[in-house]
């Protein structure tokens, strides 16, 4: 909470250079309450310092939820976005990198609005722990249960002997890559403020655009290719630019992983080139756009283009299954993760040989390793708990009363932190119509799918909170 009310102080700032004075009021406001909160907190004495799993998911879950509550303030003081379901809808959008909005006029907002809106993203998109762990000094055990309960992907692991090292080191690689982006931007003519919004929301991999046509209101094919490029960048496992670093690049580039996500990219966007080139009657523009569109969903960025929401049927649905494969584990992106899905699909196929072998002793690897059990049963149990929350949402949602196509990509859309969907939430669209109980819902289904549900899941069962 204390590093939140800091947060909040940059946008604050933001709005005093452009004389917007009830925006920075409410950033004051806001940032003030936030402090509050932790200040308070500090004063409360637990019995124990000992985190364990159980301690570490429960106050990841508590700590995003926090947050998102307290980073809504500032909509809702200023009376930009005066409701305050909205509001939060709105913040937990921004702080999963899930873009989806209820906004349906995004440039009437003060730009210190805007910049908090998309500044949410840079901040979630590491993770908001993981930045606090560069700050506040935790043992090893602490910071390590914090930095799993967190950091996406089927596994996580140290980089270096200590937590807050390798803390600061994913951070430093992530400030270094923004920083690159934004030369570039600013090199290719684009204003400072929106190169800033851009970055927050590239590295992010979150969405949010100042503009109501997202990076179509460039018309430029230079912004187009920078800002795919980087979304891919950005999907990368960062553990790999880790190795770059210290002059590995041969181990990083051997990753299966990376091949499988540049190799699944290359087939979307080359077929989906070919499926769309009667629309534009043009190689070059159906490449261009079939590249952008497919970084920004794979990435589950959410960028838009063009409204792929009218291509043909072939492309609309490879789009959405790009939703559920995702980013790398150990990216910004969301998603099942490719590294998941390699594990699934390999877990399915020894399955198979085992019912026609049922003695062989087969086991699955990856990376050129052998995979424990309990690796492969978490992912099992993962997938258990996605399609069981994606179809319970789906039900809850069709309470609306929008046809099936809005309300299942809907769900995807925030379960996988993507942003636009297909139907009435697609790129051109937004869940301004949907009700407050099924923006609370799909609020819970962005949070659960950024921490990958049991963070969320955990703090309604009873056993979290027994001695």
């Amino acid at each position: 909470m204390l590093v939140e009310a800091c947060l909040l102080i940059i946008p604050a700032i933001v709005g005093l250079i452009y004389h917007e004075q009830e925006s920075f009021r409410a950033f004051l406001i806001s940032a003030c309450a936030a402090a509050a909160a932790g200040g308070a907190l500090i004063l409360i004495k637990s019995e124990g310092s000992n985190v364990y799993a159980r301690e570490g998911f429960a106050i990841v879950g508590l700590s995003w939820i926090m947050l998102s509550l307290f980073g809504c303030l500032p909509f809702v003081i200023s009376r930009q976005i005066p409701n305050f379901v909205d509001a939060f809808f709105e913040t937990v959008s921004g702080f999963t990198t899930t873009g989806s909005s209820i906004l349906t006029d995004i440039e009437v907002l003060d730009k210190s609005i805007l910049f908090w809106r998309s500044f949410t993203h840079w901040v979630g998109g590491m993770g908001v722990l993981v930045f606090s762990m560069i700050i506040i000094p935790l043992g090893g055990k602490r910071s390590m249960h914090l930095l799993r309960a967190e950091s996406p992907g089927p596994s996580s692991g140290k980089l270096v002997p200590k937590m807050r090292n390798t803390a600061q080191i994913l951070y430093g690689i992530y400030i270094a890559l923004s920083v690159i982006l934004l030369i570039f931007l600013l090199a290719g003519g684009m204003s400072l403020f929106d190169s800033l919004i851009n970055v927050f929301g590239t590295a992010g991999t979150g969405g949010f655009s100042n503009y109501g046509a997202s990076i179509a209101y460039f018309d430029s094919e230079y912004v187009d290719v920078v800002i795919g490029i980087f979304m891919i960048l950005f999907g990368v496992n960062f553990n790999l630019y880790f190795l770059i670093f210290l002059k590995r690049g041969k181990v990083a580039l051997r990753s299966e992983e990376l091949h499988w996500y540049l190799g699944i990219i290359a087939f979307a966007v080359i077929t989906i080139a070919i499926n769309i080139n009667s629309i534009y009657g043009s190689v070059h523009q159906s490449l261009r756009h079939s590249f952008f569109q497919v970084a920004s969903v794979i990435t589950t960025t959410g960028f838009a283009t063009m409204d792929f929401d009218l291509w043909p049927q072939y492309s609309r649905h490879l789009l959405v299954m790009l939703m559920f494969i995702g980013a790398c584990a150990g990216s910004t992106g969301g998603g099942l993760k490719v590294s998941r899905v390699i594990l699934l699909l390999r877990t399915v196929k020894r399955g198979m040989r085992r019912m026609i072998h049922s003695k062989s002793v087969e086991k699955v690897r990856f990376e050129g390793h052998m995979i424990e059990e309990e690796t492969i049963n978490t992912c099992l149990v993962y997938l258990a708990i996605y399609c069981l929350t994606g179809v319970i949402s789906v039900v809850l949602l069709s309470l609306n009363n929008f046809t099936f196509e809005t309300n299942v990509t809907a769900v995807i859309s925030c379960m996988n932190n993507i942003g636009p969907g297909l139907g009435m939430v697609g790129p051109t669209g937004n869940f301004a119509a949907f009700s407050a109980f099924s923006k609370l819902l799909l609020s819970f289904d962005m949070l659960a799918g950024r921490l990958e549900f049991l963070p969320i899941l955990l703090l309604f069962s009873s056993t979290t909170w027994k001695r």
